[in-house]
């Protein structure tokens, strides 16, 4: 496969998690889940909230993108980031992006003080993400490409040798084909397609 650089890398979960953290008779329950979409994120804490109605607090960080430049850190009535911003600093610390923990409490009788909640809700996180399979993926990016039919053959051996994933192809004497392709892969095949001369559609 050609060569690409690593600015499309990105670190996430593999499938849910959970934990169990104890603290002066305080339980910290901890799931962990992979999500892209804000409406995945909406589902995980309904579901949360649901399955744990009677809890203390349902906290809560997450992580979106690539860079994981879109983040939330809530304290769900905890005192001010002694919560969600702990949780939140696993996710950096482990940098894991495309990913959400929530974090359900169970208060014990015993107040932890704030620098207590910190380390209880980090450790939570922390513990969620230890027992977690954590993978590397690629950003991917749709392209959609019309071409003459007679070019096909130089077309399909491309997207071959740039391990591009084909979505939908269909026509005749001119010729469609979608496909997914890593981003940092996009730019080299770009430049070899346009020798062949298909016309590329971003959507």
């Amino acid at each position: 496969m050609p060569e690409s650089s690593e600015s499309d890398r990105y670190q996430t979960l593999a499938e849910p998690a959970s934990g169990v953290y104890k603290e002066k008779g305080s339980k910290f329950l901890s799931f962990a889940y992979p999500v892209s979409t804000d409406e995945q994120i909406k589902i995980h804490l309904l579901e949360i909230k649901k399955a744990y109605f009677n809890a203390t607090h349902h906290c809560y960080a997450y992580r979106l993108g690539v860079d994981g430049a879109i983040w939330r850190a809530n304290d769900d009535g905890e005192p001010s980031s002694s919560a969600g911003k702990p949780i939140l600093g696993q996710l950096h610390a482990h940098h894991v992006t495309d990913s959400i923990i929530i974090v359900v409490r169970y208060y014990g009788g015993i107040k932890l003080g704030l620098s207590g909640l910190i380390n209880a809700y980090r450790q939570a996180a922390s513990n969620v993400l230890q027992n977690s399979k954590i993978v590397v993926k690629y950003a991917q990016t749709s392209v959609t490409l019309r071409f003459p039919y007679t070019n096909i053959d130089a077309v399909m051996k491309l997207l071959k040798d740039f391990q591009a994933s084909i979505t939908a192809q269909q026509g005749e004497e001119e010729y469609r084909i979608s496909f997914s392709i890593r981003c940092g892969l996009f730019p080299a095949l770009s430049e070899k397609l346009l020798r062949i001369n298909p016309l590329i559609i971003t959507p």
